[in-house]
This record gives C-alpha cells, sequence and structure tokens, in this order.
C-alpha cells in the first residue's frame, strides 16, 4: 500500500492520536493514505467511529504485539 504520511502517536492517549490524524488528513490531498502508529488501545474502537463520522476511509487496521496501526485514505 502506498502510504502518503505516516505519524507517530506512541504514548498519547485519547482524544489526541485522532485530533493528530484529523490535522494530518487536513493537509492532504483526495485519496492519500495517512498510517498512524498508535499505543492506546482505545484508540481501536475511536479510528473506527473517527472513519465513519468524516467521511474518510478507514483501509486497515492492524494490531501488533505493543502498536495499534491504521491506514486511513481522505475522503
Amino acid at each position: 500500500m502506498q502510504i502518503d504520511k505516516e505519524i507517530d502517536t506512541t504514548g498519547l492517549n485519547c482524544p489526541l492520536p485522532i485530533l493528530r490524524a484529523k490535522k494530518a488528513l487536513s493537509e492532504m490531498q483526495s485519496g492519500q493514505v495517512l498510517k498512524v502508529i498508535a499505543t492506546d488501545p482505545g484508540a481501536w474502537r475511536d479510528f473506527e467511529a473517527f472513519a465513519r463520522q468524516t467521511g474518510n476511509t478507514l483501509l486497515q487496521q492492524e494490531k501488533t504485539e505493543d502498536q495499534f496501526l491504521f491506514w486511513l485514505s481522505r475522503r
């Protein structure tokens, strides 16, 4: 998958990962892909809701041993 921008929100708790993603997406073109790295367990449901509410597409989400990874496509 082509990633146009990546942000690392490791160590940040809700709502900061979402706010950082929102800011990054606002600086991107439609169709571009943002990868977000998070450690907050609440981010899993937060990013699902964020995508639904904003119209951006949650392309993929993945849990690793100590991180949550999200790929969002800008609407």
